[in-house]
């Protein structure tokens, strides 16, 4: 009987020691999912400065924006473009990570106005402070001219660009992909 008391106690302190590190791990997962994975941190991969030159050789199809003029200048910023304003303002505005598709389509919702509560922060939108013209208004324009296959690019391409796996030294140019011409195609 004795040995049976020992044998039920030993299973249980082995059940209860496995719950707790069960317990432990996933609180870790859900708390800090980034400390599970191994992977340098982001600012050794990207800058996010550079992230829109990449975008534009990837999407050469896509609108610059870049005419708005610098107040401290008083000249055309021609490396202010719609890209990096829309990479910074994901980034710092929106706070989202830069890994995920899904997070840069919210991003391109934000700027369509679909986002969450119709949200679009103009007051605080990247490059307001520092040209004549906060460049908001237009750029949610120019994202709203894109055509669903560009917006699609568009995130690909700010996918790759952040992807862990990115090599800079091999960018493709990716084009959009065609539709068929008929209608009578589409089901």
């Amino acid at each position: 009987m004795a040995k049976k008391r020992v044998a039920v106690q030993r299973a249980c302190i082995l059940l209860l020691s496995f719950m707790s590190g069960l317990l432990i791990v996933t609180t870790l997962a859900v708390l800090l999912p980034d400390a599970l994975v191994r992977s340098p941190a982001l600012a050794q991969r990207v800058r996010p400065e550079a992230v829109w030159q990449s975008v534009y050789e990837r999407v050469p199809s896509l609108p610059k924006e870049n005419q708005y003029v610098s107040k401290e200048t008083g000249k055309v910023d021609a490396d202010n473009t719609l890209v990096g304003r829309f990479v910074r303002y994901h980034l710092y505005v929106a706070g989202r990570s830069p890994l995920y598709r899904f997070d840069w389509k919210l991003t391109v919702a934000d700027y369509l106005g679909l986002g969450l509560n119709g949200a679009f922060d103009e007051t605080s939108y990247p490059s307001r402070a520092t040209l004549r013209t906060n460049p908001a208004e237009g750029d949610q324009a120019a994202i709203n001219r894109l055509s669903r296959s560009q917006r699609e690019a568009l995130v690909q391409a700010l996918v790759d660009a952040f992807s862990p796996a990115a090599d800079s030294s091999q960018v493709t140019p990716v084009s959009p992909p065609q539709l068929p011409s008929s209608p009578a195609a589409n089901p």
